[in-house]
């Protein structure tokens, strides 16, 4: 498909029937009179009546448990950049698209104007504000496409003044995906992670965010280089912000290519095509290679794995080990609104990446393998489904449409939730809280 026909069928897939790609299902008949005064007034008066006694009664008698907010000023949309809060608008919808249909998670696109800085850039105190005010209406926010280094407020402070989740997906989501693989790749390649040399290029929201969260997992400092459009961060810069400042080295070391010798795993986040053969030549033996930059990547797989690379991924689904955030949000929020988290905390962000890592290398049942199949049938016809349960160098981490996903997840970080006391829903067995997800979300398809 060229191009061109791929521009033209995703506009005619936007505008076809009804424009756009959501709307809203009422849960409750409203076909009578009596339906209607049940619905509206006078009968609506009644569950109004019970929140104002018990404010917990929301929870009950209204939809906010089951909505999230995707919040956006359009800033910082993938591969698009600054183009303004209703350009991003189809982005929001989509992702709301993609809550419902893997989690069965009800989402809003909300993008906002004016809340811009004179430079057309984000105000952060104005997106705190104005998204702050929405509070009542949602079980939490998916903060999505908002630019470094505003992002960082934005979710700092708005996870400090309310009183459900708070998520920016853009730093996270690729955080907690892109570690399950590198936990599994290290095992393939048989290197701990507190050994391990990490080159990451690309400073903005996910990079800084990712680097995080890999210390938190056992990575050292002192074995992370961080690099941005200008090159090594290192503490001769004073172009840097806080947050990247932190990753700052004291080094003579300049350039990407220059930082990637020697390395163990390069992570991308930046620019197509701007990782050589060479570089990857240069690289540890049986090196990882995640080049996440879209559609087009830092490196194609293929050259990488040429190179001398032992695994690599990206995040395009035509090729092996898609590190998609599409792995991590539905169920993460899923899990995180069944116990009513206030937060989403560190933990339950490495219970997620550990509950990917384990999926990716356990047995699959029948009806899963089937499905898997009808998704990837390139892969399928590759036998990738049908080989025993195990690390594969192809497959450290799930595949987007294996149902387990969204389930095991969900678990996982439920569980991590109620541990560390930010839940205030109780589930005594877990492995029937994963069957009736999994059943839930079968039936939402």
């Amino acid at each position: 498909m060229t191009q061109e026909e791929l521009k033209q069928q995703a506009l005619n897939y936007h505008a076809s029937g009804r424009p756009g790609k959501i709307t809203v299902v009422p849960t409750k008949p409203c076909r009578t009179g009596s339906d209607l005064s049940l619905a509206y007034t006078p009968g609506v008066a009644q569950p109004c009546l019970a929140i104002k006694e018990n404010p917990a009664d929301v929870w009950k008698y209204t939809t906010r448990g089951n909505m999230v907010a995707v919040v956006s000023d359009g800033t910082a949309v993938l591969g698009l950049g600054n183009i303004g809060a209703e350009a991003g608008l189809p982005v929001m919808e989509g992702k709301a698209v993609l809550f419902k249909h893997f989690a069965d998670i009800d989402a809003v696109a909300i993008c906002l104007d004016k809340v811009a800085n004179a430079e057309g850039r984000t105000d952060a105190d104005k997106l705190i504000a104005a998204t702050a005010c929405l509070e009542p209406s949602f079980g939490g926010f998916n903060l999505e496409d908002i630019a470094a280094p505003a992002c960082f407020k934005v979710e700092r402070e708005l996870k400090k003044m309310l009183k459900v989740p708070v998520f920016h997906d853009d730093q996270h989501g690729t955080a907690i995906i892109s570690l399950a693989a590198i936990l599994n790749g290290l095992k393939v390649v048989g290197k701990k992670i507190e050994d391990a040399k990490f080159v990451v290029n690309g400073a903005g929201a996910a990079g800084l965010a990712c680097s995080r969260f890999y210390l938190t997992a056992g990575a050292k400092l002192e074995n992370m280089t961080l690099c941005d459009i200008n090159g090594v961060l290192h503490t001769g810069r004073t172009d840097l912000s806080e947050e990247q400042k932190l990753f700052a080295k004291d080094t003579d070391m300049r350039t990407l290519s220059e930082a990637i010798k020697g390395a163990d795993i390069f992570l991308g986040f930046s620019a197509p095509n701007c990782v050589t053969p060479e570089m990857v030549s240069s690289m540890n033996k049986d090196a990882i290679v995640f080049a996440m930059a879209n559609p087009t990547p830092e490196i194609f797989p293929d050259a990488a794995i040429a190179a001398g690379a032992k695994l690599a991924g990206t995040g395009r689904s035509d090729f092996p080990n898609q590190i998609n955030n599409v792995l991590g949000f539905p169920g993460i929020f899923r899990g995180a609104l069944d116990v009513r988290a206030s937060d989403i905390n560190e933990e339950m962000k490495l219970a997620a990446s550990a509950a990917l890592a384990e999926l990716a290398v356990s047995a699959i049942p029948e009806d899963v393998k089937a499905e898997l199949k009808a998704a990837y049938p390139a892969d399928a016809a590759n036998g990738m489904f049908d080989r025993a349960p195990g690390l594969y160098a192809d497959m450290v981490i799930p595949k987007p449409f294996d149902p387990r996903v969204v389930p095991h997840v969900a678990r996982m970080v439920a569980e991590a939730a109620m541990k560390t006391g930010v839940a205030q829903i109780m589930i005594d067995d877990l492995d029937a809280y994963e069957a009736e997800v999994t059943a839930r979300i079968k039936k939402n398809r």
